[in-house]
């Protein structure tokens, strides 16, 4: 039995000893004498001929003793105790050095090999049973899953179609979400045959009808402008997305109809319209005070920030814009619009088509075609303009240079004598004149021309938060889980 003594090293709790690499398996036991941190563990650090077999290990109060197998060095480290970075020679010291005994064993133990051998497969072999299952387990929840979601949207186009006690059997799929598919006898009777008295609101790409189906029941339903195969593209982009993406701040997707030509969506009943039309229609922002005004900005980041933050790849949105916001009856905001939204990173630059809303457009997709998460930040940063000022950002500013929203302000946000005057008149009463410069801090950092120099999305989000009182949302807290693999 040949016995050498190797060094011990401390740094903190932590000890360490070399061995040379061996065949032979090896029984490690510090001294008697020597004081042993509690919660000790050994763990093997692969070197040259690393071994795959494992390492017994035996623990007690004064001793630790490990059998191992083919191993340059190992590490013993408490579990307790910070570690400390540090290196050894891998030298033998003299016979007699305080340290480690090491005892070589040049025969090895053939019954503990096989004992090893059949614990191992044994192991192994439960580790397959349990990812096997595992693998079973979910493949079952998502056939559930996905029947339970066709049969929700189904029983929702019941609940439409009971209008004219037609039902709607139908539904439409996509790539990974289904929705209801209505007839369009079922639509017009909803809206009284699309009358202008039930002409909520529009965006780009549609307008907005209130649809009654009863007394308690009503939704919107988007009819899309004809406009050949961009209409029919959007209304199946849209339709994907909708259907697999689910949060608060995003809208829901009841169902949806093709006739013809003409095309349908069916929204979630969102009463006060657009942030457009209450912002520039005829009530001219006045039912939007200063808090709600900043709880919808607040609402719009939590739906950008869900995109581009926890879907699996980001969304883009590419066309976020005021009438692309929709306001419920409480003034709850919710991102509409998906026709025109793409992944992160999957179109290549040649490929880029520009489409958008020029005014809320950032400068560097429509000049260059280049797209980011950073350009959706532009255009939230639009939006702030029109909640601060009120005006329309597409509008040219009465000057001799025919300026546009974003040149015309950007120095007097920047301004705390002129800040004020620029202020929509609906919210002069109502605002803080402090939270108004952080705002307006915001807002010139959002619509930077450089995209670098542009905050992230979620950045934005913490600092517009503590502006809003906790009862209109101001929390950090995320209250709807959502679906975080929409492709």
């Amino acid at each position: 039995m040949d016995r050498s003594i190797f060094p011990l090293s401390f740094a903190g709790e932590q000890l360490l000893w070399w061995t040379r690499g061996s065949r032979s398996s090896l029984s490690i036991c510090l001294e008697r004498d020597m004081k042993v941190p509690r919660g000790l563990s050994i763990l093997p650090i692969w070197a040259m001929r690393a071994s795959l077999f494992p390492v017994i290990i035996v623990l007690f109060n004064s001793k630790v003793e490990a059998t191992v197998f083919g191993f340059s060095r190992l590490v013993i480290r408490s579990q307790v105790a910070p570690i400390s970075q540090f290196s050894a020679e891998m030298e033998a010291q003299s016979p007699g050095t305080p340290g480690v005994r090491i005892v070589h064993h040049e025969d090895l133990n053939k019954k503990i090999l096989i004992a090893l051998v059949v614990a191992s497969t044994f192991l192994v072999g439960i580790l397959v049973i349990i990812l096997l299952f595992w693998v079973y387990r979910h493949k079952n929840s998502k056939n559930f899953d996905k029947k339970s979601t066709v049969n929700s949207d189904v029983a929702r186009g019941h609940q439409i179609s009971s209008v004219t006690d037609k039902s709607s059997h139908s539904a439409i799929t996509g790539k990974k979400g289904s929705v209801a598919a209505f007839e369009y006898q079922v639509l017009e009777v909803a809206t009284n045959n699309f009358q202008d008295s039930n002409l909520l609101g529009e965006s780009d790409s549609g307008r907005l009808y209130t649809a009654y189906i009863n007394e308690k029941s009503f939704a919107i339903i988007k009819k899309l402008y004809a406009d050949g195969q961009d209409t029919e593209r959007q209304f199946e982009v849209e339709i994907n997305w909708l259907s697999r993406i689910h949060h608060q701040n995003v809208i829901s997707l009841l169902g949806c109809c093709a006739h013809g030509e003409m095309k349908f969506l069916v929204y979630e009943m969102m009463q006060n319209g657009t942030l457009e039309t209450q912002l520039h229609g005829p009530s001219n922002g006045l039912a939007l005070t200063w808090q709600i005004r900043m709880k919808i900005a607040v609402d719009i980041a939590r739906g950008l920030e869900f995109l581009h933050e926890h879907c699996i790849p980001p969304v883009l949105h590419r066309n976020l814009k005021s009438s692309s916001i929709l306001l419920d009856a409480n003034f709850n905001a919710k991102i509409s619009d998906f026709g025109l939204a793409a992944t992160s990173g999957t179109q290549p630059r040649n490929d880029v088509k520009i489409i958008g809303t020029m005014g809320n457009l950032a400068p560097e997709y429509f000049l260059e075609g280049k797209l980011t998460d950073k350009s959706d930040v532009y255009s939230f940063g639009i939006i702030l303009l029109e909640l601060l000022m009120g005006r329309n950002p597409a509008e040219k500013i009465s000057t001799a240079q025919s300026q546009s929203l974003v040149t015309w302000a950007t120095p007097q946000l920047t301004d705390r004598s002129k800040l004020p005057n620029i202020v929509d008149p609906a919210i002069k009463d109502s605002m803080d004149q402090k939270h108004l410069y952080q705002v307006a801090a915001v807002a010139v950092l959002c619509i930077q021309p450089e995209p670098s120099y542009r905050p992230l999305i979620t950045d934005v989000l913490h600092s517009l938060i503590p502006l809003v009182p906790a009862e209109l949302g101001g929390s950090l807290r995320v209250s709807e889980p959502a679906n975080r693999s929409p492709t």
